[in-house]
C-alpha cells in the first residue's frame, strides 16, 4: 500500500541534503562552538554560515538570528522576552489574533496572570479585522504577535499593513510574526513582512526536528528591547544560553539554502495541487456534503474541510487504514481534547470544528496523491455515514 502523506503542516520529512549535512557535521565537527580551539572555531563557523543562510532567505544581510530548539521556544522568547525587557512594560497591552497557535496563546495566558493585558483581534472568515485592530493600537501597546498564515485554516494575514498601522499609532511597539507556516511556502522578506521579530521552524521546511530560530531586526538587540529567558553561558548573543545544536543548525541552514532557491517553484506546485484538490472535492457527488474552509486570502498548502456529522478522529483512522495521513488540526494541540479555536474564530461551530480535517500539502505531493485521498474520503463517507 502506497503511503500518501498530507500532514506537512505538522512536520515534513527531512530532505536528503539536510540529513547528509546533519550526519557529516555530527561525525566531523563535534567541537563546542564556544571553545577557543580549532574544533570550536570550525563549529562556530558552521553556526555563522547557517545564520547567513537564514538572513539571506529573508532578503537581508543585517539582523540577528537566535537559534532555539523549536518554533514554540522562539515564540516564547519573543513574547515573554519582550514583556519582561523593560520595567515600564509591566501591565502593558499585547495584541494578538483569534485562533493563534498554543505557543502564542499559552505565553500570553502566563503574562495575563502577571498583570499584562491581552486583546484578540477577530479573524472571522479568515480576515483580520483591521478596524478592530486600529481601535486597539494605543500608546500602551508593547507588542503585537500574530501568525502570517494560520496553521489550521490557511488564512493569510497582511502583516505589512499591520506594521504600517502600528508605526502610526504605537511606534514603540514591536511586531512579532510567527512565520512557521509561511516560511519557504510563499515568498516574503523581513522588510516586506514589516516584522521586528520572525519565528521559524526547521522541521516545517524539510530540516531536522529540534531546531528553530527567532530572527530579529538589527534594532531589537541594540535597543535592549528583548530579554533572555534561558540564562547561563551567554550563547546566541546572550539571548539563549546553552551549547548550540550544531549538527541540527547546520542541517537547518542546508534546508534553507535549498528552499530559498526554489520557493517560487514550490509555491506554484502547491497552488496547483490545492486547486486540483478543490476541483475534485467540488466535482465528486459523494463528497458534495463536505464543506471547505476557504479564506479569500490563503496560503497554497493548507485546506481545511468539514465532514457531514462524522468526527474527524473517526475519519482519520479510516484514512490511515488506506495509508493516507492528514490531521484534525495543530499537531501541538491535537491530544488536548479542546475544540479548535482557529476554526471557531473563523466561524465554524464547535460541532463543525469537531468534524474537520486539515490537509496540508508539500511540493513533493502529486495529483495521484490527491486522487488517493479522494478515493479514501469517498469510501469513508460511504462507510461511516451508514454507521454514525
Amino acid at each position: 500500500m502506497k503511503e500518501i502523506y498530507l500532514d506537512n503542516s505538522a512536520t515534513t520529512r527531512i530532505c536528503e541534503e539536510a540529513l547528509d549535512r546533519y550526519i557529516a557535521v555530527s561525525r566531523e565537527c563535534y567541537g563546542n562552538p564556544s571553545s577557543l580551539h580549532t574544533l570550536g572555531w570550525n563549529a562556530e563557523r558552521l553556526l555563522s554560515e547557517a545564520r547567513r543562510e537564514v538572513l539571506s532567505s529573508l532578503g537581508t544581510r543585517e539582523g540577528d538570528v537566535i537559534f532555539t530548539a523549536s518554533g514554540s521556544e522562539a515564540n516564547n522568547l519573543a513574547i515573554i522576552g519582550r514583556a519582561i525587557a523593560k520595567e515600564r512594560f509591566k501591565g502593558g497591552k499585547i495584541i494578538t489574533t483569534a485562533g493563534e497557535h498554543a505557543s502564542v496563546g499559552e505565553p500570553l495566558a502566563r503574562l495575563r496572570a502577571m498583570g499584562f493585558r491581552t486583546v484578540e483581534i477577530p479573524t472571522a472568515g479568515g480576515r483580520l479585522d483591521m478596524d478592530a485592530l486600529a481601535a486597539e493600537l494605543s500608546r500602551d501597546v508593547i507588542l503585537v504577535t500574530m501568525m502570517m498564515v494560520n496553521n489550521e485554516t490557511g488564512a493569510l494575514y497582511d502583516t505589512a499593513s499591520v506594521a504600517k498601522l502600528m508605526r502610526n499609532k504605537c511606534p514603540d511597539a514591536l511586531l512579532h510574526v510567527d512565520a512557521t507556516q509561511s516560511y519557504m511556502k510563499l515568498p516574503f522578506t523581513l522588510s516586506s513582512s514589516g516584522a521586528d521579530m520572525i519565528t521559524l521552524s526547521s522541521h516545517k521546511i524539510e530540516g531536522p526536528k529540534g531546531v528553530g530560530a527567532l530572527v530579529l531586526d538589527k534594532r531589537v538587540l541594540k535597543s535592549k528591547a528583548l530579554s533572555p529567558l534561558t540564562l547561563g553561558g551567554g550563547q546566541e548573543s546572550g539571548m539563549r544560553s546553552g551549547t548550540e545544536n550544531v549538527p541540527g543548525i547546520a542541517a537547518f541552514g542546508e534546508a534553507v539554502r535549498i528552499g530559498r532557491l526554489a520557493v517560487r517553484e514550490r509555491y506554484g506546485k502547491m497552488s496547483d495541487l490545492r486547486e486540483y484538490l478543490l476541483e475534485k472535492l467540488k466535482s465528486s457527488n459523494p463528497l458534495s456534503e463536505i464543506s471547505v474552509t476557504s479564506p479569500k486570502k490563503h496560503a497554497p498548502h493548507i485546506v481545511n474541510i468539514t465532514l457531514p456529522k462524522i468526527k474527524s478522529e473517526t475519519m482519520l483512522h479510516h484514512l490511515s487504514s488506506y495509508g493516507v495521513y492528514v490531521s484534525s488540526g495543530s499537531a501541538c494541540s491535537s491530544n488536548s481534547g479542546h475544540v479548535s479555536s482557529a476554526l471557531v474564530a473563523y466561524g465554524r461551530s464547535e460541532a463543525e470544528a469537531d468534524c474537520s480535517l486539515r490537509i496540508s500539502l508539500s511540493h513533493r505531493n502529486t495529483h495521484e496523491d490527491i486522487d488517493g485521498l479522494i478515493e479514501a474520503l469517498t469510501a469513508g463517507l460511504s462507510k461511516l455515514s451508514r454507521i454514525r
